[in-house]
């Protein structure tokens, strides 16, 4: 659901503050002149629908919940399609987990056959029957939590979260129950990172709906939020250090890391520059949060980073290097629809080394991207600068009636109205920001972005959740692969044009954490530098390969390629070849 926010439409509105909403638009449609001026040869690139052909054929069924809720189930129901991309073999060929939301509906693993086909095993790995009495699943993400050398998979859920080791490759065991994690939440998301940097991944889970709520068996309708800008009655956040042995130990309140602000992603990155990973928020119905992290001994939210002075919907934190300066940048979705709201998704350059702030640089085309969900960055055309795709479109039925207009009046009330289903229109079958289309906004390498979504075959019309990008072929190119909700999986084949060279790096951490989460790689060609972190779960419902993919355009040569291990250790690679994986494991020191 992102529930997203409808502005409040005040009875004092005036002709100034209608100007100043359209001035948006016009700002937008005024930079938006340029791509249509762009010759489609310079795109570079080119994707092909490739689901079929991959053998994938997977429909995400959303939630059935209580019929008490039935005034705006569609809203309510609208989350729960996700990707994620493993190796959960080791095979060296990247795999997919995606996630179904309904009872009784199984998830699905599509095994990469390392021939441009995909076997579904999760049954017969242990991991499709998960959406059952105890709850069902919202996403996935992935580590080597006990430093086997094998991708274990934490499944957030509305309901009873669940753990399940990896026993080899061959199937998983579910390990919840001694795990510490067997925690009622309605969680929408979750990431891994190691926080105290001991070698062992910890975990951070957002709630969504309060906890207090079964959304299967509600005690009261009054489940929603209290504000449309500065909502605070969402699910607790849970931060689980892991203490070894396969059990972790809820440490929340003691770290400072709670948040009740609804959730809805959750990154994990060095955002300060001093060593330790922060936590980068995206919450429904408010501002963003910084939670920087103390040197592994607790959290503090980062006041006067600018995040908190405008209230919006955020969905996704992903981060990117966009200006090649060695910094990670983030972008958070928010919504836009034209008559109606324009909050605007954030493009925040990251300055706190020089001011102590994120600041919001996004105008134009990248801005206004629609009821936008998930989002990721990546070279898609290897010219060696950072480009965009994002996913979009909150509720699909019927295109002729349209329910903004109710949105827009429940929104007039106080909150003691719209907290209350009953309080809402009935959605019934009209659709609320349906049928939109997913942006994919390429860098022209000053971090001006281009949508060329339909000029290089990007065409869908689902409501796009989770959106993962991986090299899914070998190839040295990322396909990219999007969950969409209520609608089927889609896989994009990429094709890169022309001879432009690439380089990629697979971490295995010795001192560090196994799955090397957390580890910075650096590369350094032509005079200019990328940073690229490792991640475990980044973007709304979505996780990427682990694998650090570089375009590196005309380049001859990669001059050295920098890694900085969680463990503090830093190792340099000097001329390391082009056009080929590096498969890099940490030194003992």
């Amino acid at each position: 659901m992102s529930s997203a926010s409808p502005f409040s439409i005040r009875p004092a509105i005036t002709v100034l503050f209608i100007i100043l909403l359209a001035a948006p638009f016009i700002l937008a449609r005024w930079l938006a002149r340029d791509s249509d001026e762009i010759d489609a040869g310079r795109y570079g690139f080119r994707l092909t629908a490739a689901t079929e052909e991959a053998g994938i054929d997977f429909v995400h069924a959303r939630p059935e919940l209580d019929p008490k809720l039935n005034p705006i189930m569609p809203h309510i129901t609208a989350l729960g399609a996700s990707v994620s991309v493993v190796d959960y073999d080791k095979d060296g060929w990247q795999d997919l987990y995606v996630t179904s939301s309904r009872k009784g509906v199984p998830n699905a693993m599509y095994r990469n056959s390392g021939d441009g086909s995909f076997d579904e095993v999760a049954g017969e790995v242990g991991l499709a029957d998960v959406n059952d009495s105890s709850g069902v699943s919202m996403g996935s993400v992935w580590a080597d939590y006990d430093n086997d050398g094998f991708e274990d998979v934490f499944i957030y859920r509305w309901g009873r979260q669940r753990l399940f080791r990896n026993e080899g490759g061959g199937a998983f065991a579910d390990v919840t129950g001694e795990s510490g994690l067997d925690r009622w939440m309605n969680a929408n998301s979750a990431v891994w990172t190691d926080v105290n940097q001991d070698g062992l991944v910890d975990l951070y889970v957002g709630g969504y709906f309060s906890e207090v709520h079964d959304l299967w068996q509600v005690t009261t309708t009054r489940i929603m939020q209290e504000s449309f800008e500065y909502a605070n009655n969402g699910g607790h956040n849970y931060l689980f250090l892991n203490r070894g042995a396969g059990r972790f130990e809820e440490v929340t309140e003691e770290y400072g890391a709670d948040c009740t602000r609804w959730t809805m992603s959750v990154g994990a990155a060095d955002l300060t520059g001093d060593g330790w990973p922060d936590l980068y928020l995206a919450n429904d119905y408010g501002p963003e949060v910084l939670l920087v992290n103390l040197e592994g001994k607790g959290f503090e939210q980062l006041a006067g980073a600018t995040l908190e002075e405008t209230s919006k919907s955020g969905m996704n934190v992903a981060f990117g290097d966009l200006y090649n300066d060695g910094r990670a940048d983030v972008y958070v979705t928010n919504i836009s629809k034209r008559g109606y709201l324009f909050q605007g998704n954030n493009l925040r350059r990251n300055l706190i080394a020089e001011n102590g702030r994120m600041v919001n640089i996004a105008i134009g085309e990248i801005a206004d991207a629609g009821w936008a969900w998930g989002a990721q960055f990546g070279d898609l055309n290897n010219d060696g600068f950072v480009d965009l795709f994002v996913t979009n479109g909150f509720v699909s039925a019927d295109p002729e009636e349209d329910y903004w207009y109710e949105m827009s009046r429940v929104a007039m009330g106080n909150n003691n109205i719209f907290q209350d289903v009953r309080n809402w229109a009935p959605m019934g079958d009209q659709s609320l920001s349906g049928f939109e289309r997913s942006r994919l906004y390429l860098n022209d390498g000053a971090a001006r972005f281009y949508d060329v979504a339909e000029s290089v075959g990007v065409n869908d019309r689902y409501d796009g959740r989770g959106v993962a990008l991986a090299d899914l072929f070998n190839r040295g190119v990322l396909d990219v692969i999007v969950a969409n909700q209520d609608g089927p999986l889609i896989l994009y084949r990429n094709e890169v044009e022309g001879a432009h060279a690439w380089i990629s790096f697979e971490l295995r951490g010795a001192r560090s954490n196994a799955s090397a989460i957390g580890a910075e790689v650096r590369v350094f060609w032509d005079g200019r530098q990328q940073l690229q972190v490792v991640t475990a779960g980044a973007g709304f419902a979505a996780q990427s390969q682990r694998r650090r993919h570089f375009g590196l355009g005309a380049a001859e040569a990669v001059e050295r390629a920098e890694i900085s291990w969680p463990s503090g250790i830093v190792q340099t690679l000097e001329s390391p070849e082009l056009n080929r994986l590096h498969v890099v494991t940490e030194p003992e020191k």
